[in-house]
């Protein structure tokens, strides 16, 4: 197996743009060498087969969507309230638009995971993790609301992600930022 770290990652962020593109169907070592310019057959010295590509994308797209510390750390500094959890939203949502690919990639990977039971166990293992973390920073820094609070976020935020990617016209003139404001106003209690 190869070990070019950097290869590897352009090779990672490469298959990210090809399933946010093409689909789980379209992520073949072909599309992947063709999308990082790289001579056919690079990829497959990477990855010993599909699986682990997938895999392994999934791992990419959760470092590329992830927060550096210091950032969440600034983000929960102001007094803890509804309207900080607004923001909060507003923060996340920008992030996840500012990646795009890594977002619908990773709707890609859920609907591939209902057929792939290993990588659906991965997905809910690094997903179950993720909103673990994000409801422990919710509640050790004071904010509005339980755990339960948190969890109708996610669940409202993804929801509104994947309208936003896919069918943008679908809430007519309300825009993302609105309806964040609408979900957090009447699931976080006021302080």
């Amino acid at each position: 197996m190869a070990r070019n770290p950097e290869r590897r990652t352009t090779l990672l962020d490469a298959a990210i743009e090809v399933l946010a593109d093409e689909g789980a169907r379209g992520l073949t070592f072909r599309a992947v060498d063709t999308r990082a310019g790289v001579p056919t057959g690079t990829s497959s010295n990477y990855f010993s087969d599909r699986d682990l590509l997938l895999s392994q994308v999934a791992d990419r797209i959760f470092v590329r969507l992830t927060p550096a510390p210091d950032s969440v750390d600034t983000a929960v500094r102001p007094a803890p309230s509804r309207e900080l959890v607004v923001e909060l939203m507003r923060w996340l949502a920008r992030r996840m638009a500012a990646e795009r690919a890594c977002y619908l990639g990773l709707f890609e990977l859920r609907l591939e995971a209902v057929r792939r039971p290993e990588l659906r166990s991965r997905l809910t293992g690094v997903l179950r993790s993720d909103l673990d973390e994000n409801i422990r920073l919710h509640l050790d820094s004071g904010m509005p609301g339980d755990a339960d609070t948190v969890r109708l976020l996610y669940f409202a935020l993804t929801g509104l992600l994947l309208d936003h990617f896919t069918v943008p016209d679908l809430h007519g003139e309300r825009n993302l930022d609105a309806l964040i404001e609408t979900v957090v106003t009447r699931v976080v209690p006021e302080t």
